[in-house]
């Protein structure tokens, strides 16, 4: 029986852990087959449109909850300060 099937479409943010780091993906749940949970984000880089599929094994996941539809934003970064040197 597949534990999370009631989010799947749902946008969701896993945490999961490797070896003993906790990593945390964020992304659309596409699939959830009993052993598994398949999540997809989709953006852009360089210009291109990119797809990254992340397959988490039930034993390697920490939590698992739905989060906000739309990822927020990050914050623009200051510009850097240059100065001259004479």
């Amino acid at each position: 029986m597949a534990r999370y099937d009631s989010l799947v479409g749902k946008r969701v943010e896993a945490q999961y852990r490797a070896a003993e780091i906790h990593l945390l993906a964020v992304g659309t749940l596409i699939s959830d087959s009993g052993k598994s949970v398949i999540l997809e984000d989709r953006f852009s880089a360089g210009g291109k449109d990119k797809t990254m599929r992340v397959e988490i094994p039930y034993e390697y996941l920490v939590r698992l909850v739905e989060t906000k539809a739309s990822p927020a934003a990050p914050a623009p970064l200051p510009p850097s300060s240059t100065k001259e040197r004479s």
